[in-house]
């Protein structure tokens, strides 16, 4: 259908003057041909067997003999047609794909069909050649029309560029240094093989990879667009279901579903191509024993074997890398999520949900699910592969396969006690997490005052009991994992025992054929069911995530809309207007924070706000703003705002970016602003003037200078209204009259001003004076009037005035401007400027390693509490347990066809054997679990140490997200991740290389393929390291900008809103995302890179043995050996992919080590005590008060 209607649009329009060498590419012409022949044949086949029907039993039925041929030719004639017209564009795009990958997906069913029938039957005829060789034929159409449609997007994007420039719509993507990735414009076929990243690789060994190296993402990608996506379906499900909440998981799943559904499509492929493994196998048998079916058997065996696993490695990596990229949006997206709601939090919300939890949330949950999409696909791959493992295995032991069903079943039914078990120990573990993240979190933030009192050890205690309570379901989760990890590994062992059990008492002959195709479907098996432990983990890890983050984005927000109107009259500009209200932080009635508040401010007036301590000041500013809920009664409030808080918040870098705040900078504003801030002085003393790096929390400046800097943001905003929270109470009496002179009555004038203060000589130059007591509004009236007629404000001012010494009130008159010009003072900040360096920045750039450190963080982390031996002993038991294996298969090989072993005897030194290697097994995943425990708390133990040592120059220089980043996510892998990933990445590789030893043994001569391309393959790796590491350390260290900006954003949510600024901090948020997105992105695409070129390496060392068995004579070897050889070498392609992605995780995953070794080692403080100048133990033995002498 889709052809004829291309055919009816294409005879429709005219041709446009196009030569034939502008319409057709290369690939076109030979897709167009090779269909065609394909078309002709088939044609020609239906044809001949019509006549052949008529010219036997005179009738052409039954029909589908030659018919279905017939409408196969025409379809292929028809799909050369649609290659010859794609560059005619008069069809739909969608269509003309959607027609190419039908064509691929029946052309593959019918080739794998066909395979399985001649293989099974032993016949080859040339219906079964033209099905195969239709497979080829259609890759050829898919390759042309994604390339021609890519190609016609591309040229349409050009011409639509020509224009832009005239137009003024140049993008801000296109500018000069903005470089996007390769990707975004790669072509099918770069796509398919990771082509488009080869620059970067090259650019990688050729020097250490920086930020400004690594491309930016495609648009779709990136957290802005991802957000978008997620925001727009979750308000879907909200109108759907307006009385439920919608699920964070089903909105991430209609968020992307298309990208799913394609890499379920390539998990299909892979999972069909890695079935047809042990057919060959069995075929290969065969052949060996000399029962070819036809004369070139081998060959087409060997050639089929080597496209099968090209096919295999193609959709496996697409697969992985597919499901990578969406959980790399999830993650985006998520982060970005949790950050908004952030700046949305309600108080009440705010004491369920700390900081440091919000930390946890972005740096370890949003993580975990991130890491979801990617073990997505293998929980119905692995039971696609066991359902077509069960249907060869019946053909090959027949109902032998039962026990083997029993087995599998059994396996499953105990571990669902042990999930649910590791579920509930990894939502305590979460919790636990929390509770010393938090603490972690409070004492850094607060190491000034703990370093001042000498409280640091009775914190670093506190901190360690937590850890203690965190260790304790570490390892009961870990324990748990144990068991589920040594239950799958021993399960092949255990049904391959239980299946030629069943076979002795069935009385089924057991033969090598049947045998090895049975031990070759198990090793096939063995990888994905040895991986269902750690499906479980992630998902188990994930839901407890999902259900953390969707009670985090459910939590309640400030309703502060209401109380800002929009200000259509002039007049009504900088008004506040609150009546008969009551404002509680709880949101509670009953239990009220401020109590029947009347309040009528109007533009341009200045009102003070004094009482007692904790009568409510802070709070009445607060409730203006927005920020406490209305229980009861109206407030209005006309403008905008600008706030200084009672607790100066100034964020990591420089006075000038403080003092803007995101406005533009007006030189002449700004002048005068720093003068009525009382800052020229101080930006003299700094040595590089406003451009003078501010360390985090501003700990470089005086509490007077960031209370400044405050009054400086907040007067630079030019604002309606003016809410000041006791802003002098950091600076001495001579800057506060200074301030009160210059910023409040100058600065100020013509503003609405609400000023929280103590210091009544201020009192008389405000219109009105409030008194506040017990959360409720006592007085308010011009000074005079309330000093007369309010006994409690007489007191206030008294105990004033006994405290200062001095009755003396400021007469409000403007001060003479200092002498400097503002012609001066620019002058001099030009000057200060380009005296600037980064060299001496307060704030360095964060610490990475640099190159390949080789095996030193890996030594690092086996190097705490001895873990080496553990390591060791790990190690010799999984060499033990491979041993074991080969030497079970070995015998099995050896013994099978031979009539002078009984069947029994056969068997129970085969099961004897097994369980021998269980044992092993077992040991090696609980000294695994051991070493990960002590190495997780030698090395949290002295990375507190540390920084409870570090002196106080460290936290000035060092933003407290590099920190928390190291104590929580980096530490989260080191407890959970790393000690697993060390022992997979052992016993993948061990496995690889007893394969290749296995297959070489039994064919010697596949060694002069095997080392060179294994020497290639080393080559390939080191060449792909020197990338690889840079871009796994520069996802660590980005990772740090983001978790910094969350920790500054939660210390300053209430300025940020107050100034109506939180649209930038989010765009900021956005893209600190995407820059710690770019090279997790390039990390996750390397290791897909170098694992595919790994792979077509495997293939052809395979292929090549299985030649080479080809070649040489029948009966050469025994077909029990062929059969084991082959087993293992059709799980070589597994088994290097098992190998390479755990490494690579590791080799990802270690730079967490390497993170917090930096920390590990900081310069220390002096010793706390000194032996030589200790006291004598009876000190003091006298004393005396008075004056020292």
């Amino acid at each position: 259908m889709l052809s004829f209607t291309m055919i009816k649009r294409t005879s429709s329009t005219p041709f446009h003057g196009q030569t034939r060498a502008e319409r057709y590419s290369n690939l076109q012409l030979v897709s167009a041909t090779s269909n065609g022949v394909l078309g002709l044949v088939h044609s020609c086949l239906g044809i001949w067997i019509l006549e052949e029907m008529i010219r036997k039993n005179h009738t052409a039925l039954p029909l589908n003999w030659w018919l279905v041929e017939f409408f196969q030719g025409i379809t292929w004639l028809l799909a050369s047609f649609t290659v010859l017209s794609l560059r005619l564009k008069h069809y739909p795009v969608t269509s003309l794909r959607l027609f190419a990958v039908l064509l691929l997906l029946a052309s593959g069913i019918r080739c794998a069909l066909s395979l399985f029938y001649a293989i099974s039957s032993r016949g080859l005829s040339l219906k079964i050649a033209l099905d195969v060789l239709s497979f080829p034929a259609s890759i050829l159409v898919l390759l042309c029309t994604f390339k021609v449609c890519h190609r016609d997007e591309k040229w349409k994007e050009k011409d639509e560029s020509l224009y832009a420039p005239l137009n003024g719509q140049l993008n801000e993507t296109d500018s000069v240094g903005d470089i996007v990735t390769p990707f975004a414009k790669a072509g099918f076929f770069s796509r398919m093989t990771f082509w488009w990243l080869n620059p970067l690789m090259k650019k990688g060994k050729e020097k250490t990879l920086e930020d400004e190296d690594i491309p930016k993402l495609r648009e779709p990608d990136r957290a802005e667009s991802c957000y978008s996506v997620f925001i727009e379906q979750l308000n879907k499900q909200k109108q759907k279901e307006p009385t439920l909440q919608p699920s964070v998981f089903w909105t991430i799943m209609s968020c992307h579903w298309r990208e799913i559904w394609i890499s379920g499509f390539f998990a299909f492929i892979k999972v069909v191509t890695l079935s047809c493994g042990p057919l060959l196998l069995n075929a290969f048998i065969l052949v060996a024993e000399g029962n070819e079916s036809f004369k070139y058997e081998g060959y087409v065996l060997a050639i089929s074997l080597f496209f099968a696993k090209i096919i295999e490695s193609l959709s496996q990596r697409q697969w992985y890398f597919r499901c990578r990229l969406v959980g790399m949006k999830v993650r985006s997206l998520l982060t970005a999520a949790i950050y908004k709601k952030q700046l949305k939090l309600s108080n009440a919300a705010r004491l369920e949900h700390s900081g440091g939890e919000i930390m946890n949330y972005v740096t370890v949950d949003a993580y975990r699910i991130g890491e979801f999409p990617f073990w997505f696909h293998q929980m119905w791959t692995t039971s696609f592969q066991i359902c077509i493992a069960l249907v060869i295995l019946v053909r090959a032991i027949g109902l032998a396969t039962i026990a083997s069903m029993v087995v599998i079943i059994l396996t499953v039914l105990c571990n669902a006690p042990l999930a649910k078990l590791q579920q509930k120990f990894q939502s305590k573990l979460m919790v636990a997490q929390d509770e010393r993240l938090k603490a972690n979190s409070e004492a850094l933030v607060n190491m000034k005052v703990l370093k001042l009192y000498a409280w640091e050890k009775h914190f670093k205690k506190a901190i360690e009991g937590l850890r203690n309570v965190e260790l304790e379901m570490l390892s009961a989760v870990q324990s748990r994992k144990a068991y589920n990890i040594f239950l799958f590994w021993s399960s092949p062992i255990l049904v391959s025992a239980a299946s030629f059990a069943a076979c002795y008492f069935l009385e089924i002959p057991l033969h090598a054929n049947n045998v090895f195709t049975f031990v070759a479907t198990l090793r096939l098996v063995q990888e994905p069911i040895t991986s269902i432990p750690d499906v479980i983990g992630v998902v188990i890890q994930s839901k407890v995530a999902f259900a953390r983050i969707g009670k985090f984005l459910e939590a309640s927000e400030l309703q502060n809309a209401n109380c800002r109107k929009s200000c259509v009259d002039d007049n009504l500009r900088g008004s506040i207007s609150i009546k008969s209200a009551d404002f509680s932080w709880e949101d509670n009635v009953s239990k009220p924070t401020l109590r029947n508040i009347n309040l009528e401010v109007r533009h341009g007036q200045k009102v003070a706000i004094c009482g007692e301590v904790g009568s409510g000041k802070s709070t009445l500013l607060a409730t203006i703003l927005g920020e406490v809920p209305n229980t009861k009664g109206t407030i209005e409030v006309y403008g905008s705002f600008a706030y200084v808080s009672q607790t100066a918040w100034i964020q990591s870098g420089t006075i000038r970016e403080n003092i803007l705040f995101g406005a533009d900078l007006d030189p002449q504003r700004y002048e005068e602003t720093l003068y009525r801030s009382s800052l020229i002085k101080d930006l003299e003393l700094f040595p590089y003037g406003d451009l003078t790096e501010i360390g985090e929390r501003g700990v470089n400046l005086s509490g007077g200078q960031k209370q400044r800097i405050q009054l400086a943001r907040a007067l630079y905003q030019n604002a309606d209204i003016y809410l000041l929270d006791d802003p002098f109470s950091a600076v001495d009496a001579h800057t506060a009259t200074n301030l009160f002179k210059e910023y409040i009555m100058e600065g100020l004038a013509g503003k609405t001003v609400l000023l929280v203060t103590h210091q009544v000589d201020f009192l008389p130059a405000f219109d009105s004076v409030m008194l506040m007591l017990d959360g409720e509004i006592l007085q308010a009236a011009p000074y005079h009037h309330l000093l007369e007629s309010s006994r409690e404000f007489q007191e206030l001012v008294e105990a004033h005035k006994k405290t200062a010494g001095s009755d003396h009130q400021v007469d409000t008159p403007s001060a003479k401007r200092d002498s400097t010009s503002g012609r001066e003072i620019k002058q001099d900040f030009l000057e200060k400027k380009l005296q600037a360096s980064n060299e001496n920045k307060l704030i360095k750039q964060e610490e990475r390693e640099i190159g390949d450190t080789g095996l030193k963080p890996y030594i690092q982390y086996l190097n705490q509490m001895k873990g080496y031996i553990y390591f060791a002993a790990t190690t010799l038991c999984h060499i033990l347990f491979v041993a074991g294996q080969i030497i079970q298969n070995s015998w099995m090989a050896a013994n099978v066809d031979n009539p002078h072993i009984k069947t029994l005897k056969l068997i129970l030194v085969y099961l004897l054997i097994g369980v021998v290697s269980i044992v092993f097994m077992l040991i090696r995943t609980f000294l695994i679990a051991a070493l990960g425990l002590l190495s997780s708390k030698h090395l949290f133990s002295q990375l507190m140490n540390s920084l409870f040592r570090a002196p106080m120059s460290f936290y000035d220089s060092t933003p407290l997200g590099r920190i928390l980043s190291r104590v929580s996510a980096d530490m989260s892998i080191v407890d959970l991740d790393i000690p697993f990933y060390l022992a997979y990445t052992v016993g993948g590789t061990t496995n690889f290389y007893s394969n290749l030893a296995v297959l070489s043994f039994v064919s010697w001569q596949v060694l002069f393929v095997a080392i060179p391309l294994v020497f290639a393959a080393i080559q390939l790796q080191k060449y792909y390291f020197a990338t690889a590491k840079a871009l796994m350390r520069l996802n660590g260290t980005t990772k740090s900008f983001v978790a910094n900006h969350v920790a500054e954003t939660n210390a300053g949510a209430v300025t940020i809103r107050a100034f109506k600024e939180e649209d930038r901090f989010f765009k900021k948020n956005l893209d600190l995302i995407d820059v710690n997105a770019s090279p997790f992105f390039h990390s996750f695409t390397s290791n897909e890179w170098l694992i595919q070129r790994l792979e077509t390496i495997s293939a052809v060392v395979l292929s090549a043995a299985a030649l080479c068995m080809v070649v040489l004579p029948p009966e050469t070897f025994p077909a029990g050996f062929i059969g084991m050889a082959l087993s293992y070498g059709l799980s070589l392609n597994n088994s290097l992919v098992f190998s390479i992605q755990f490494q690579c995780t590791l080799a990802n995953y270690i730079v967490s080590v390497e993170r917090i070794n930096q920390y590990m080692y900081i310069p220390s403080e002096a010793p706390e005590v000194i032996e030589g100048n200790r006291p004598p133990v009876n000190w003091p033995v006298a004393g005396c008060s008075g004056p020292a002498q």
